[in-house]
């Protein structure tokens, strides 16, 4: 039986897994759509879902990651063996990977920037619905993310982004606590009462 746990209290304590400290078992099929529709919930100006999943799981991650590594391996051939290891391994870390892709385009009405936003708000969603069903979530983007060479390999289109790969299993690893900013250095008070 899963402990629930109130809002605030996983706001407070909320922290990413390194997709390397993750393992299996891995969400199924159906735990994988849940997060997605609990994903999907997200401001969206427009109604236009300016955003789209591509899910990698099973023998795929380890190809893709392979040919990655390829594709590394011609930009940099005189990569480290530590560096290689880490190339070939880029989507297999953690049993899902789950690609958000943002489909942002100019718009009689709706900023672009604002659509791109909406993309951001869904890799939110879908680490904290990963969470909610028990599993372990990061949110990377290396650089395959940006380098549209790799896109046909992935499954984006030509005009899309990456706004995110969501590594998704379970946790083998503790969460630890990172440093957070004050709210001194970061907020701007205007008005009464500032």
């Amino acid at each position: 039986m899963k402990t629930e746990i109130k809002l605030v209290d996983y706001l407070t304590s909320r922290r990413s897994i390194p997709a390397f400290q993750m393992g299996e078992p891995g969400p199924s099929k159906g735990e994988v759509e849940e997060m997605l529709k609990l994903a999907s919930r997200v401001p969206d100006h427009g109604k236009l879902a300016p955003w789209r999943f591509i899910v990698y799981r099973g023998e795929e991650r380890v190809r893709i990651s392979a040919e990655l590594k390829a594709m590394a391996l011609q930009m940099k051939p005189d990569l480290s063996d530590e560096m290689i290891k880490v190339e070939e391994t880029r989507l297999s870390r953690a049993p899902v990977v789950v690609a958000v892709v943002s489909t942002a385009a100019p718009h009689f009405k709706i900023p672009e920037w604002e659509q791109v936003m909406s993309a951001g708000a869904v890799c939110l969603n879908l680490l904290m619905a990963a969470n909610a069903l028990g599993y372990a979530s990061n949110w990377l983007t290396e650089w395959y993310a940006f380098d549209e060479r790799a896109y046909p390999l992935l499954g984006v289109n030509p005009g899309e982004k990456v706004a995110g790969f969501i590594h998704i299993g379970t946790a083998m690893v503790p969460p630890t606590e990172r440093p957070r900013p004050e709210l001194a250095e970061i907020v701007t008070w205007v008005g009464e009462g500032a």
